[in-house]
């Protein structure tokens, strides 16, 4: 990543500003912090990741003066972690969403993963984010995916827990078993990501037998493990 200079004594303000400078042909007159975000996931992708972006070459997708962007952000790390973080909740809520719209075990799995392919594919790259700079980010960047695995971790085991009570079904470790699936889900993602479109039903289909082995694992365990002594 380009290394910058933050401007010191220049609060942040995640409130739209006025830019001076009238009459600048490109450049908006106002910008926000979701400007300056958007103009970001422009430029990233499955084969360029956050961390090599430039601000200025942030600043020129944005259509603002490369000083403007100190008023929304300290730096570019600062920028790759809202992203990160933003990334991270949307995924959250749509694959907890697919999740809660389902009550059997498989369908459970299956709709699950289905989400995170379609977001694989969609169009806001956000998922790309979180694959890529857990791989090649800076220390900071992979902090910050880690954070957002660990959510993934405890809203998945607050729901393994849930179906394994409404499906009558055993769970061992509930919380290791939502940190094997979400490894797993998100390592296999990585490597989707260099495959063509046209192989996405085949690899959803693999990923989807992972999962339930995963999980008939822990059942299976919880069966054979004997009750605790009265």
């Amino acid at each position: 990543m380009t290394t910058t200079i933050t401007a010191p004594g220049i609060p942040l303000d995640p409130t739209p500003i006025a830019v001076s400078g009238h009459g600048t042909p490109g450049r908006k007159a106002v910008i926000s912090r979701d400007d300056i975000i958007q103009a970001a996931l422009k430029l990233v992708g499955p084969h360029r990741s956050v961390s090599t972006l430039s601000l200025r070459e942030v600043a020129r997708e944005a259509g603002i003066a490369p000083n403007s962007f100190y008023r929304q952000f300290r730096d570019m790390d600062e920028l790759a972690v809202a992203l990160i973080d933003l990334a991270g909740r949307s995924l959250r809520r749509i694959i907890g969403e697919a999740r809660h719209r389902a009550t059997a075990n498989r369908s459970v799995v299956r709709s699950s993963v289905e989400a995170f392919m379609e977001q694989l594919r969609a169009d806001d790259k956000l998922l790309h984010i979180l694959l890529r700079e857990g791989a090649v980010g800076s220390p900071a960047f992979k902090a910050a995916v880690e954070r957002e695995l660990t959510f993934f971790e405890d809203e998945l085991r607050v729901d393994l827990i849930r179906l394994a009570q409404a499906n009558g079904t055993g769970l061992v470790e509930p919380g290791l078993t939502a940190k094997a699936i979400t490894r797993l889900v998100f390592a296999m993602g990585a490597t989707a990501m260099d495959l063509p479109p046209e192989k996405d039903a085949e690899f959803t289909a693999q990923l989807e037998v992972m999962v339930r082995m995963i999980v008939v694992g822990t059942q299976t365990l919880a069966a054979d493990t004997p009750p605790p002594a009265a």
